[in-house]
């Protein structure tokens, strides 16, 4: 994982940290799973399932009750991404602030990131 001693890689606000505890315990679930695929209009969309135990190089971020996991392929576009949730008269869901997001599409269901470094050498 990229990350800082002593800093947890995402944080987690209370809101989304109530409603995580909450799917956890309704489906007996040991953790929230939470990835990116390519998709959407913007190339990127989170991903999110509950699930049963962590898997081999998973990050581990718990506060109170509740449990994220971040899966290896995300961990370096997730670092410091604050992950909320948020209740609406028209809608409520978890909402990701993600430092590392260069556009995202209209509605905010994808994302895109900077290339990385060693994927421009490439193209060139």
């Amino acid at each position: 994982m990229f990350s800082i001693p002593g800093k947890s890689p995402v944080t987690i606000t209370p809101s989304a940290e109530r409603q995580i505890a909450t799917l956890m315990a309704a489906k007996s679930a040991q953790g929230l799973r939470i990835g990116l695929k390519k998709g959407g209009c913007a190339g990127m969309e989170y991903t999110m399932e509950l699930t049963d135990a962590a898997q081999p190089g998973d990050e581990v971020v718990e506060q109170g009750a509740a449990r994220v996991l971040i899966a290896p392929t995300a961990q370096m576009f997730l670092f410091g991404t604050e992950i909320d949730y948020e209740t609406g008269l028209l809608e409520s869901g978890f909402k990701f602030r993600n430092p590392n997001v260069t556009d995202s599409c209209g509605c905010g269901e994808s994302v895109s990131f900077a290339p990385l470094e060693g994927s421009r050498a490439q193209q060139s």
